[in-house]
């Protein structure tokens, strides 16, 4: 099993990584024109692409299970999306900028599923339609996006949170968002030691929260704040671009959590994945 799980964890992500939107509407047109559905016409797509459409094996223990049709409305009808506007914008290496999915583009949307008998099955959806979502750059990269990705893998955290908020990077403050929104949530916390990300924030995006006085913004590094980090009821760090940068910053958090307070970090299920 470990065979296979390399096998479409390397080729999926070369596939990601490179060229994430080569299945276009017309493909997906020439086969559903033979009565296949747009789910089935992309799972053979993508499996004949990466070299696997043979392999019964894998066709029938990962690919029904790991790519998925999304529903659209659901995504734009999120608070954050719906009602948080957010224009071009620069400051300085820290820029807000407007991408899209295009149709039948991949792209992960959760985090990695382990199944009981050794499998780990990568969640991968689409769109059939143009889905456009706002996202941050640092130096052109991207750091923290409104995708249906960065919506799932925080839906859990934002469930479990309440009373006093610690939340470690700020990024375009979904999270505090979000969490500003809820009754049993007093007050939110932010950590972030990027001052023009602060600025950028402070300027165009806080004066939009509806519950603006919940939020409270700290200029200063993680880790040297987790030290001395007290009197909260719930911890949220979310400091990473992804398990490569992310799996050393996660160990270190782990040996620094405190007794009483609930911790949780972003896409920790993945991250476990690679200790």
């Amino acid at each position: 099993m470990e065979d296979n799980n390399n096998l479409i964890l390397t080729r999926l992500s070369s596939y990601l990584n490179n060229t994430p939107d080569y299945i276009s509407e017309n493909m997906i047109k020439e086969l559903t024109e033979n009565g296949i559905t747009a789910i089935e016409a992309v799972r053979i797509l993508l499996a004949s692409i990466l070299n696997l459409y043979d392999n019964k094996e894998i066709m029938d223990l990962y690919f029904k299970e790991m790519i998925h049709e999304l529903n659209i409305e659901k995504y734009k009808n999120n608070l954050y999306y719906k009602n948080i506007n957010l224009e071009n914008i620069s400051n300085g290496v820290w820029s807000l900028k407007k991408k899209k999915y295009k149709p039948f583009e991949l792209f992960v949307y959760n985090d990695l599923t382990v199944k009981e008998d050794g499998r780990i099955i990568p969640s991968i959806g689409f769109f059939k339609e143009v889905y456009k979502y706002p996202c941050i750059l640092e130096n052109n990269r991207e750091w923290m996006l409104i995708t249906p990705n960065e919506i799932e893998t925080m839906g859990k955290p934002i469930k479990e949170s309440f009373g006093k908020v610690l939340t470690y990077g700020l990024g375009l403050g979904y999270f505090a968002y979000m969490v500003s929104l809820k009754e049993n949530v007093e007050s939110v916390t932010i950590i972030e030691k990027d001052k023009k990300v602060i600025e950028l924030f402070e300027k165009h995006i806080l004066p939009q929260f509806k519950h603006y006085n919940k939020i409270k913004i700290i200029n200063e590094d993680a880790y040297t704040y987790s030290k001395k980090a007290v009197n909260y009821d719930y911890v949220f760090v979310d400091i990473w671009h992804d398990p490569s940068d992310g799996i050393e910053a996660y160990k270190i958090f782990k040996k620094l959590e405190k007794p009483n307070i609930k911790y949780s970090y972003w896409i920790e299920e993945t991250l476990k994945l690679y200790l």
